[in-house]
Parts: structure tokens; sequence; C-alpha cells
């Protein structure tokens, strides 16, 4: 209990540092291509993100655990014991979760709110209530799954800097298409596993079983419209983020690239990625000052 008799203004504490050091564990596991990209961002930049990305992983795993054992139950269970403790945690600045604990210091100095926050919930409580999208959940999933992350970082990216409001109402456009963009190519090399192995079909009106190159091709015109838009804002971003924003578009646009010249019936088989060779090309690009 004496914890929680030290006063609110203290100097960062083993806790503070533990919980964060939590989160960059859980990021490090679960994505190489943020990890990589992360690394670009300044401090404390990089630290607030990667405590934003722990929590979606932890979200995540709960909806997407492929143990068939755990049931829909205790995973809304779960689901509604992190959200409730991330509610707690922004009220009090403390949680016994290590990773929602360093979610919710970054959200208090960032100013990320339940307004983002609860949208985020709702979709990942779809993905244990909905197995075929229309047009309307599929937009309303990628919007709390994927849009709500890009104007979390936003929030991080513009903390502290001149006129935050204003610069969060003119990028937040872009950062919501760049969230989309990353999550349209996520459902499109995830397809045979997100339709064979969790009996989910995201894309409204598509026929898995029948995916063909037309099929392919839309999906990729629409996310190619996601990437010019979110690249048209990203040399507004402060300094401190632009770089790591550039890296995290380029090698989703090499994603693009590289799903657009696979055959259909491929993706419809195995799951395709951008090498790790090339993942380091573009952030080696990044680091000689080009526009990755």
């Amino acid at each position: 209990m004496s914890l929680f008799l030290v006063p609110r203004r203290r100097p960062r504490s083993l806790y503070d540092s533990v919980s964060e050091g939590s989160a960059a564990v859980v990021i490090s596991a679960y994505s190489s291509s943020f990890g990589l990209a992360s690394r670009l961002l300044a401090e404390p930049v990089r630290t607030h993100v990667r405590n934003v990305y722990a929590l979606v992983r932890v979200a995540d795993e709960i909806v997407d655990n492929p143990d068939p054992a755990l049931g829909t139950g205790p995973r809304a269970t779960m689901l509604d014991w992190l959200q409730e403790d991330v509610r707690h945690a922004l009220r009090t600045g403390y949680s016994g979760n290590l990773v929602v604990h360093a979610f919710a210091r970054s959200a208090i100095r960032c100013g990320i709110g339940e307004d983002i926050i609860d949208p985020f919930f709702a979709s990942m409580r779809m993905d244990l209530e909905t197995t075929v999208h229309t047009p309307e959940s599929f937009d309303r999933y990628v919007y709390g799954s994927a849009e709500v992350v890009g104007l979390m970082c936003l929030r991080v990216f513009l903390a502290g800097t001149d006129d935050a409001a204003a610069g969060y109402d003119r990028l937040a456009p872009g950062a919501r298409r760049l969230g989309a963009a990353f999550q349209k190519l996520n459902f499109l090399r995830d397809l045979a596993e997100d339709h064979d192995t969790l009996g989910r079909r995201y894309f409204p009106g598509l026929a898995v079983d029948r995916f063909c190159d037309a099929d392919r091709d839309r999906i990729l015109d629409d996310i190619d419209a996601d990437l010019a838009a979110a690249a048209a804002v990203v040399p507004d971003l402060p300094t401190s983020s632009r770089r790591a924003v550039r890296v995290a578009h380029a090698t989703f646009a090499e994603l693009a690239a590289r799903l657009r010249a696979t055959p259909a019936a491929e993706i419809r088989r195995s799951r395709v990625r951008v090498p790790d060779t090339v993942k380091l090309r573009i952030v080696a690009g990044a680091m000689r000052g080009g526009r990755a």
C-alpha cells in the first residue's frame, strides 16, 4: 500500500522502468518489422510508441490465441478485464499489469483518451463475435483495430510540440489511412490463416475459395490509395518520428508490391512476407537520410 502514498510528482520508479521494459520485450517478440522501424524514433517517442503497441499486441493475442481449448467466453472475459484495467490505470496512473501500466503512463502524458481506446476494444470484441463482415462492419472494424492505433501514435508524435491540437486535426486523416492500409495488407497476406484456421472473412463480398487475381488487384488498388494519402502527410510529422514512419510506410508498400506480383492462388495458400534483408535495406536507406 505504501506505493500509493508516494506523491504523484515523483521521479521515474523501478516499477515504471520494468513496465516499459516489459512492453519492449512484447514488441521485440511479436513484430520484427515494427522493432526495426521503432529504433528510428527519438526518445521519448520510441518508448511511448512501444508502450502503445504492446497493449495492442496483448489484446490481439487474447482474441487470436490459436489454442482451441480457450473458448469465446473466457476470451471475452479476459478482454473485459483488460479494458477495465486500462480505464482504471488512466484514472490512477497505476496498474498491476506491467503492459497496462506502461500504456497508461504514455496515454496520460500524450493525451490518448478513451474516445480512441474504446473503439479499439470494440473491434477486438468483433473478432469474437463476427466471422463474415458487411461493408459497414468492415469499416467499423478497421477503424477500431487499426485507424485508432494510428491516431494513438499521432498523439505520441505530437506530444509536447507547439500547437499539437491543430497538428493533430491536420494529420489525423493521414494517420487513419496509414493504419487502414497496414490492416488491409495484413488481411490480404493472412487470407489463408484467417479463413481456414480462424474462420474469418474480413473483406466484404469476397469468396475466399474463389479468390482470383482480379480480387487481389481490387483490394490492392484500395490499399495503394490509402498508402498514397498517408504518404502525403508524412513530411509534416515532427522530425522525431518522420523517419520511422517513412520506413514503416516503405516496408508495407514493398509488401503491397510483392502481393501484387504474387498469383492469387499462392496468396490463398501461403503468407507473403518481406525478407529481412529487404527490411534492412529500407532501414539503411533511412539512416543514410534518403526517403526510405
